[in-house]
C-alpha cells in the first residue's frame, strides 16, 4: 500500500518526476501544459518554487516510487484541490480518496468551509468519482482563452464519500 507524505521545496525532484509523468498521460486532465514545464523552464528552482508557493502538496509513494500527487490552494473562504494525479496502475486501488482526504483535512485544519476543483466537463470518470466522494457540480469554472470547457464542483465541510 502506498504511503502518503506532505511535501515541501526539497522533494522537488519526486514531484518533477511524477508531474511530468502526469503532464503526458493526461495532458486534458490539467490546467499545466508538458511544454510548460520542459526546456528552459525545467529547472530545480522552478519545481521549488511550485512547491514553496502552493502551500499545501501531498505525494504518494510505493517503495519510493511517487504513485500519486494533490495539492491545496487557500481560495477565499475555500480550498481548490488541485494537480491531482495517480499513476495508471495505481487507480481504482483507494489511493485517489486518500490524496483527496488529505487535502480537505488540511481544508478542515484552515477552517476553510468547502474544497473546490475545476473538472473538465468531458471528464466523465472524474466527475464520478469526485460525485462518489461528495462533490457536487456548481456551475462553470472561468474559461481559460483557447481551453475546453470545465466545472467547478465543491464539496461542504464535514461531508464525505464515505
Amino acid at each position: 500500500m502506498a504511503e502518503l507524505s506532505v511535501v515541501g521545496a526539497d522533494d522537488w525532484p519526486a514531484w518533477r518526476e511524477l508531474r511530468l509523468l502526469a503532464l503526458e498521460e493526461s495532458p486534458d486532465a490539467f490546467g499545466s501544459r508538458l511544454v510548460d514545464w520542459q526546456g528552459p523552464r525545467d529547472r530545480e528552482e522552478h519545481w521549488r518554487d511550485r512547491l514553496t508557493s502552493v502551500p499545501f502538496n501531498v505525494m504518494a509513494f510505493e517503495g519510493g516510487t511517487p504513485v500519486g500527487m494533490a495539492s491545496g490552494v487557500r481560495d477565499n473562504e475555500s480550498v481548490e484541490l488541485i494537480s491531482m494525479y495517480v499513476r495508471p496502475q495505481n487507480r481504482s486501488t483507494g489511493l485517489a480518496d486518500l490524496l483527496v482526504d488529505a487535502v480537505a483535512a488540511w481544508a478542515d485544519e484552515r477552517g476553510a468551509a468547502s474544497v473546490l476543483l475545476a473538472v473538465r466537463t468531458s471528464n466523465e470518470r472524474a466527475k464520478a468519482f469526485y460525485r462518489r466522494l461528495g462533490f457536487e457540480e456548481v456551475g462553470p469554472a472561468e474559461p481559460e482563452p483557447g481551453e475546453p470547457p470545465e466545472v467547478v464542483m465543491r464539496r461542504v465541510r464535514g461531508v464525505d464519500g464515505g
